[in-house]
């Protein structure tokens, strides 16, 4: 796909949504890195549902860390892997207490060394709660990415590589919300909405769906 081409396609999601913001609901870094590590195979519906009681409850490190695993536990039973992210919660939530004084790292070294944060969820946090250029490549960036032609690679890493090299610097800090975005509502799996798709004239998918009219 061109350079003009791109450009284009970022300039659209721009103007349609002028300011993107994550479907995860938090008020501080923390809770937004709380609600991350739950998102995994998990919808950001069921994550919220769950994380409205506990962030009402506990919503620092030191506070959650008293709830231990088994307190956190009932809070998000209703999640996937519950049981498995409660013990990745409290043990990262006891290394921001004793290495981090309570907060969370600005470092990808440091936030890929907590339990539970892998290279995607680290990004996340990069972006959306320090403003950092990064994309997190998550199924719906990946499907986006390499379905339309902006960015194809066989794999996340090569699809993140990608889009950092090519989309527009002034648009790189919210490509990763417009993509998933896109990906979650218009460029969905089964059956895209082509009709509805404010890029479809610029898309090099070749099987695009028709219009039911």
């Amino acid at each position: 796909m061109t350079p003009k081409k791109i450009r284009t396609i970022f300039r659209r999601f721009k103007e349609a949504n002028p300011s993107p913001k994550t479907e995860l609901e938090y008020r501080t870094p923390f809770e937004l890195l709380v609600a991350v590590i739950l998102s995994a195979q998990a919808t950001d519906r069921s994550v919220n549902l769950a994380t409205r009681k506990l962030f009402q409850r506990a919503n620092t490190p030191q506070a959650m860390l008293e709830l231990g695993v088994e307190g956190l536990a009932r809070y998000i039973r209703t999640i996937g892997l519950f049981n498995t992210k409660a013990k990745n919660i409290i043990e990262t939530c006891r290394i921001l207490v004793e290495k981090h004084g309570g907060e969370v790292p600005r470092s990808r070294e440091e936030l890929e060394a907590l339990p539970g944060v892998g290279r995607k969820t680290a990004n996340v946090i990069l972006n959306t709660a320090f403003g950092e250029s990064t994309v997190a490549v998550d199924t719906h960036i990946f499907r986006v990415a390499n379905r339309t032609g902006i960015a194809p690679g066989a794999n996340v890493r090569e699809v993140e590589e990608r889009l950092l090299q090519v989309v527009p610097q002034e648009y790189l800090k919210d490509a990763h919300h417009w993509l998933i975005l896109h990906g979650r509502y218009t460029c969905v799996a089964r059956k895209p909405k082509c009709p509805q798709c404010l890029i479809r004239d610029l898309c090099e998918y070749p099987h695009k769906t028709p219009s039911d009219g």
